[in-house]
């Protein structure tokens, strides 16, 4: 895990790191595969590798994981999820910074819960660049048009 942690938590929920999704990192169970796929992203943003495999699911998880070329991610759009008993799935869009901008990761997730926990299994991505407009909303999540913010 990074050794410096976020005030407000990465996952754009807007409150802070320590009372969204950290409690998941140190141990808590998440309870909807929305609040496992906020969770982990925020892991992906901190680096907790151990985490993202703890909740990958034992079927289809990696034996390691490297994030060492991981994106400079930037914010995290829900676009829909939903769950049915013990399987759930997210669509959602995670915008990264790249050298000249942004692109993006676009994932429909599928989760499964088993004794009560949910796991990542596997997700359909597509990836792309933004090119956000100068009165656009700034990409990384700031709320600011992008020509006052990341331009």
């Amino acid at each position: 895990m990074s050794t410096t942690t976020p005030d407000q938590c990465p996952c754009g929920s807007g409150a802070p790191y320590a009372e969204c999704c950290q409690p998941y990192h140190l141990g808590n169970l998440a309870p909807t595969p929305e609040t496992l796929m906020r969770s982990r992203y925020s892991a992906f943003v901190v680096r907790d590798k151990d985490y993202l495999l703890n909740t990958w699911h034992d079927s289809t998880c990696p034996p390691t994981l490297s994030l060492d070329d991981s994106p400079d991610w930037a914010a995290l759009q829900i676009l829909d999820s939903g769950e049915d008993g013990d399987r759930g799935q997210v669509h959602f869009r995670a915008i990264y910074r790249t050298g000249k901008g942004f692109g993006y990761l676009e994932e429909r997730s599928d989760f499964i819960r088993e004794n009560g926990c949910w796991f990542y299994v596997s997700g359909e991505t597509s990836e792309g660049s933004l090119k956000p407009g100068r009165n656009d909303a700034c990409p990384c999540g700031s709320g600011r048009k992008y020509k006052a913010c990341c331009a």
